[in-house]
Parts: structure tokens; C-alpha cells; sequence
């Protein structure tokens, strides 16, 4: 363990047990503990410094105001955005719902085409079909290289002027494997198609530049990249933004109500009706500026070098089928022979040790790899080599209790 690695796993509270012995998290795909930093911005904006925002008049809710649009403004800037593309939302679940239940509905018809991928999570194939069952637009689905990256010389088959949207995840939350998103892009735009990128995997361990990327959408949730529950972004080119209508109606959406007819607030305060999640937003942009602070590509390098080492460990045990590519980003799966992944979830569980068992919301890419569930480590900026010792002497205790 470094010096730096250690300083940091201190800046996480929740990385003891109970008894006080450390524990081994290594399900930070699911959701990232949360330093001391988000924490305590958490706590003063929900004491001393709550108010509500952008309607009060006192000083302390103009305030609170500022602080909310500033969150705003260096949460788009951390993927290279601008403040009036950014939508706060629940999560990348609801950005996505919301490009579908907008975006989607007022320009997708019957005999359009979405293209998606085999490795998506379900919060990008769930929306689209009901997007699907309500307008009759079809939905194509792009196949995996052996190793487990989305194919895109199968896509730029597949896809044809018919085509509309492109959705693709930015990094599979199962097998780490990293799109070549501006590829990607280059191919839904050369049939004029938008392009959609779930970047929930991507945001806490790269650099994000959506002008580089040149997508339309990018969703992300705060929860994975050190920050709260219950939050997320979806960032949307201006001129895209501009022409979608309203997805809920409500307080602060508005511009004028009467009983006759409404009109709406300009892009982004028009897709966010009612009372914001206030505290989350700073404790999101407190998130952002701890990462920041310590470096995408230090954290990337970082989680490389651990997944390499993972990797190797268990290329080793011939019991054991691993998932996706090498070089993947922060995440391992695989599967051991003669135990389920929920039993061998159970027995490091045991060890202090925490490990993601099960389909991981992707049910259409474990039928693709032909097993009901994969064991998913996933590394953190404050995983460490002990965290890999700890798997490991699991896996061979797991492997003396069924051999």
C-alpha cells in the first residue's frame, strides 16, 4: 500500500467494520463509499446553511441558490460541459427515462430504429422498450467481440438511415470493457443518428469530455463517483435541450400557469419540477472536487494496475473463467466452477470482504455468456493490494469448502 493509497482509505469512514477491522469493499460499481469531504459538505448544507432555493428572499436562500447553480456549474465542467446543458435528476436511470419520455417521444415513430448492445444494463434497454410499446419503434441490438467490447464494425453494419438513436454504455458495469465512444459517435452521426452515452461506470475513474466525445446525451449518477444517493446528471447539447418538452409539470419548471395554458422555464430548470434534491447537488459537486483534486488519470492508473493484478491471480486457477477484456476499466468478473456466486459472495462476506454476486441488471449479457451470474470485484480510488490478498484467500477458503 502506498503512502497516498493509505491517506485516502482514511479519508473513508466506511471502509471499517463494526468491530474495527478493515473491510475490503470491493463493490464500489454498485456505489462508492463516501469520503469525509462529501460528508461534511452534506452535513453543512443540510444545518447550518440550509434554505430552499430560487424562490426565497432572504439571504440565506439567495445564498443556498448560489451554491446549488454553482454544484450545477462544476459538475457539467467536470465532463467538459456547460452549466445550462446539465439536468440534475434522481440518477442516470431517470436521465435516461427522461430522454426516452421526452426527447423520444416527440421524434421517434414507428419504422425508426434504436441501436443498443448486448452489455447494457437494464436501465438502458427497460426505457427504450417503453418507448418501444409506445410509438412502434424497433429496436436493434449490437453484438460483443470475444472479448467482450461492444462491436462496432457490426454496428456500422447494422446501421442504416433508419436508424435514430445510439445508445451505448460508456463502460460495461460487468466486464469494464471501455468504448471507443468517439468512434461511435462518428457512426450514429454518419446516418443521422443522436447518439446516447451511460457514463455511470466511466465518470468515477477517466476523463470525461463530451465535446471530444461529440455525444448528445450523457447520463451519470453521483452515488458511483463519491458522492450521495438519490442524484445524478444527464447532460444534453443546448439546441437538443431547447426543443424537448417538459417531462413532469410542477413548481419551478414554469415560466407563467394559468388555467387556460402554461408556459415552461428555459432548459434545464424546465425538466426539473419541484423542490430539487438541494443537499445532494453540493455533496455531488463536493464529490466532483475530491476527484478532482486527485486526478482522473492518477485514479485510472491506479484501478489498471489492480486489475491487472486481479486478472493474473485468477488466470492462474483453473477453476476459474474470467469475463471480459484485460484492459478493462475497474472492474473483474468471473465465475468459479461448482459455485454459484451468491455462495462464494457469502463466504468472503465472512472474510470482511465485499464482492457484487448476481446479474448486475444485466440479465440479456450473462445469456450471452451462457452462466446465470458472474462474481464482480470493483476497485475504487481507495482500493489497495490488501483488498486483493483479502479475495484472494477467500476464493481458496471458498475453494476447500466445496472441493
Amino acid at each position: 500500500m502506498t503512502t497516498d493509497t493509505l491517506t485516502r482509505r482514511m479519508d473513508f469512514p466506511g471502509l471499517v467494520t463494526a468491530a474495527g477491522k478493515p473491510w475490503h469493499y470491493l463493490d464500489s460499481g454498485a456505489t462508492a463509499q463516501k469520503p469525509h469531504a462529501v460528508l461534511d459538505a452534506t452535513d453543512r448544507a443540510m444545518g447550518a446553511d440550509y434554505a430552499t432555493v430560487h424562490r426565497g428572499v432572504y439571504a440565506r436562500s439567495a445564498e443556498m441558490t448560489l451554491a446549488f447553480e454553482a454544484a450545477r456549474r462544476t459538475i457539467a465542467g467536470f465532463i467538459g460541459g456547460q452549466e445550462d446543458e446539465l439536468v440534475f435528476t434522481r440518477g442516470a436511470t431517470e436521465a435516461i427515462n427522461l430522454v426516452a419520455a421526452t426527447w423520444g417521444v416527440e421524434n421517434l415513430r414507428a419504422g425508426d430504429r434504436i441501436l443498443l448492445s448486448v452489455l447494457e444494463h437494464h436501465s438502458n434497454i427497460v426505457p427504450w422498450q417503453l418507448l418501444r410499446d409506445r410509438t412502434g419503434v424497433a429496436i436493434d441490438v449490437c453484438p460483443l467481440t470475444p472479448d467482450g467490447q461492444i462491436d462496432l464494425d457490426a454496428a456500422e453494419r447494422m446501421l442504416t438511415p433508419q436508424h435514430k438513436l445510439v445508445a451505448f454504455a460508456h463502460v460495461s458495469n460487468v466486464l469494464g470493457s471501455v468504448l471507443d465512444a468517439r468512434r461511435a459517435a462518428d457512426l450514429a452521426h454518419g446516418v443521422g443518428a443522436k447518439f446516447l452515452l451511460d457514463g455511470c461506470q466511466a465518470v468515477p475513474r477517466m476523463t470525461v469530455d463530451v465535446a471530444a466525445l461529440d455525444c448528445d446525451f450523457y447520463a451519470f449518477s453521483a452515488h458511483k463517483l463519491y458522492g450521495p444517493t438519490g442524484i445524478g446528471a444527464l447532460w444534453a447539447r443546448k439546441d437538443i435541450l431547447a426543443a424537448m418538452p417538459p417531462y413532469q409539470g410542477g413548481g419551478s419548471m414554469i415560466d407563467r400557469v394559468t388555467f387556460e395554458r402554461t408556459t415552461y422555464a428555459p432548459a434545464p430548470q424546465r425538466f426539473e419540477a419541484g423542490t430539487p434534491a438541494i443537499v445532494e447537488a453540493i455533496a455531488f459537486a463536493a464529490a466532483v472536487d475530491y476527484v478532482s483534486a486527485i486526478g482522473l488519470n492518477v485514479i485510472e492508473q491506479h484501478e489498471h494496475a489492480l486489475v491487472a493484478r486481479l486478472r493474473d491471480a485468477l488466470r492462474g486457477m483453473n477453476d476459474v473463467t474470467l469475463f471480459g477484456p484485460d484492459h478493462s476499466a475497474g472492474i473483474v468478473s468471473f465465475a468459479m466452477d461448482g459455485v454459484h456466486p451468491h455462495d462464494l459472495g457469502t463466504i468472503l462476506d465472512e472474510e470482511n470482504v465485499a464482492i457484487r454476486a448476481g446479474h448486475h441488471c444485466a440479465q440479456p449479457l450473462m445469456d450471452h455468456l451462457g452462466v446465470p451470474a458472474t462474481a464482480r470485484a470493483s476497485f475504487g480510488l481507495y482500493s489497495d493490494d490488501s483488498d486483493i490478498d483479502a479475495l484472494l484467500r477467500g476464493i481458496e477458503r471458498t475453494r476447500r469448502i466445496f472441493g
